[in-house]
């Protein structure tokens, strides 16, 4: 199965999201944070997390830019009991049984949109206010092939051959 770690190619995520994922965290989409937001919500580093923030499932700070990778059923089940219980901290949810359906649920959706990809594929995700609620969209980034050249020491390791 594959599922969406969170990266980072500089700082700028410190600066714009006011909790920033850690590099290398599992990710959702997240967007139900902002199933209740309206216009007078979407200021400053809010803003910036409405529109293109992914959600880290262990700090559930923000992160810009996820990548695609695989991952096992024991990450998983361990992502699905994270939210469930950021669910019930954080939201209310009566009890860990019943907020694990629906994180099922929100990781399942995501590794939908992951499952078709090659690993390394780097998601980013934009979103707006409609009428109908929050609209989400994602645009794919495939990873491009290097020649191995370009990243080899070439040599030996042997001290009589150079």
């Amino acid at each position: 199965m594959m599922l969406a770690r969170a990266i980072h190619f500089d700082e700028s995520d410190m600066n714009i999201f006011h909790s920033p994922a850690r590099t290398g965290e599992w990710c959702i989409s997240g967007g139900f944070e902002f199933s209740n937001w309206g216009e007078a919500d979407l200021a400053g580093k809010a803003r910036q997390a409405f529109a293109n923030g992914w959600l880290g499932v262990e700090t559930f700070g923000r992160v810009t830019v996820v990548a695609i990778t695989r991952i096992e059923p024991v990450e998983i089940e361990a992502v699905v009991g994270a939210l469930a219980q950021h669910f019930v901290n954080v939201y209310g949810a009566p009890s860990l049984e019943a907020a694990g359906a629906v994180a099922r649920e929100e990781v399942m959706q995501m590794a939908e949109i992951c499952e078709a990809q090659p690993p390394n594929t780097l998601l980013l995700i934009s979103r707006e206010l409609t009428e109908a609620g929050v609209k989400e969209s994602y645009r794919l980034v495939e990873p491009r092939d290097a020649d191995l050249d370009q990243f080899a020491i070439h040599g030996s390791l042997d001290d009589d051959h150079p």
